[in-house]
């Protein structure tokens, strides 16, 4: 669940008491627009998207403004505008009208959940305003610290030294950053990030920090995030029926995570992990329908419904039905698989038979149950099907799998409706 952008990001920096940019929402009055800029003499006007989408500023999504006239041209601009990064196309619905923050200094500053320290981790740099990774890594600093003591001052205080950042941008940044602590902390975020935090001065010179950009990404499953008191429909993209089904099903038990890739696909990949999910989606590319994780141990009746919303929207279109995940700890096999197969009986049952070939890939607790459960399935509904266990390579199950969709393309899936046609006759 990814939030962006100042509409909402202003209103939670409230909670850590950080300042930040004033910012009207696509409901402001033309008065109240030109009011603001009467205070700052410039604003920003920023689309308003859904969920988490970065590198606005490269594709020319954030206007300038200094008068009402181009301010109402950049909102016709873009109050709809589109926008691609990578394989997510989001459409933009209103528009924000932001403060322009005068600075000398721009720092860039984040909070993440390291994979790679295992610790919460501190990035920061006083060359903030552009991408971080566009920077030589001399001039950032990352730095874990313990959660139990939290991002005390000195944390602040060591990593601006190390930099050699300018005396008079430290004791602000002691002063404010270690509050932003609480709010990652105790509203079950996984992600915070502020880029750019503008240095502005006051009538003595005196510099305080302000927010100028916010991006943050929350635990879905962590119940402290509904102390935000959030809208699901904030952390929506543009959510297809299908993906919106499934969302429904969240619950503590289980992940529930899905994405459609590409909706003329023909690859149906129930994926299990995070790290498998990456792999499997990076492989297959556009011949992938959705991008998913149902792991996390999901009960039968939750991974049956999960099940039956894959089959009742893709498997008429899909060749090859891809079961894949790495070798689990603690999810029962069994019960995932006696789910699956269960659901796609059903189907069977409601909608007939359609061509498929299924490939499966897994490993974990009664993994030979769980296949013995699949083979029987496959083998009454007359499904061609290959299965590989813990010891297989990843990479290796997932180029077979491409290589069954190429051959049900080029004939196979004639082939198979022919045998399904000739049985039913």
């Amino acid at each position: 669940m990814n939030l962006t952008g100042m509409l909402h990001g202003a209103k939670l920096l409230k909670f850590a008491g950080f300042p930040a940019a004033e910012v009207l929402g696509p409901a402001a009055t033309e008065e109240e627009i030109k009011d603001l800029i009467s205070r700052h003499g410039e604003i920003l006007v920023k689309p308003v998207f859904k969920g988490g989408v970065g590198k606005k500023g490269k594709a020319g999504l954030i206007g300038r403004a200094s008068d009402l006239p181009t301010t109402l041209r950049e909102k016709e601009r873009l109050y709809f505008a589109e926008h691609r990064v990578g394989n997510t196309v989001a459409k933009a619905n209103g528009v924000t009208y932001e403060a322009m923050v005068p600075a000398e200094h721009e720092v860039y500053f984040s909070l993440t959940d390291s994979t790679h320290f295992r610790a919460p981790t501190m990035t920061i740099t006083h060359h903030g305003g552009v991408s971080i990774e566009e920077l030589d890594k001399s001039l950032v600093a990352q730095v874990p610290f313990e959660a139990l003591t939290g991002m005390r001052a000195f944390v602040v205080a060591n990593a601006l030294t190390q930099l050699h950042a300018p005396n008079e941008i430290v004791s602000p940044l002691v002063q404010h950053l270690p509050s932003l602590w609480e709010l990652f902390h105790e509203f079950g975020m996984t992600t915070l990030e502020l880029n750019p935090i503008r240095m502005r001065a006051d009538a003595r010179g005196r510099l305080t920090p302000v927010a100028c950009d916010f991006k943050c990404a929350f635990d879905r499953d962590d119940p402290r995030v509904a102390r935000l008191g959030l809208p699901r429909s904030l952390f929506s993209t543009s959510y297809s029926d299908f993906e919106h089904e499934v969302n429904q099903l969240r619950t503590y038990q289980g992940q529930s995570d899905v994405y459609v890739i590409n909706d003329k696909g023909t690859i149906l990949a129930p994926t299990f992990g995070g790290g498998a999910n990456s792999l499997v989606s990076e492989m297959l590319g556009d011949d992938a329908i959705i991008s998913s994780d149902f792991g996390g141990n999901p009960p039968y009746a939750k991974m049956k419904e999960l099940a039956r919303i894959c089959y009742r929207y893709w498997l008429p279109q899909t060749n090859v039905l891809f079961i894949i995940g790495g070798k689990a700890n603690n999810t029962d096999i069994f019960e995932t698989f006696r789910a699956m197969a269960d659901g796609l009986r059903e189907y069977y049952a409601q909608h007939g038979p359609t061509p498929l070939y299924a490939v499966v890939g897994r490993g974990g607790p009664n993994l030979i149950r769980g296949m013995g459960v699949l083979r029987d399935t496959f083998e009454s509904l007359k499904i061609p099907y290959k299965m590989f266990g813990f010891d297989s390579d990843m990479s290796e199950v997932i180029n077979y799998a491409r290589a069954a969709d190429a051959w049900m393309k080029a004939s196979g899936r004639e082939q198979i409706a022919r045998q399904q046609h000739a049985l039913v006759g």
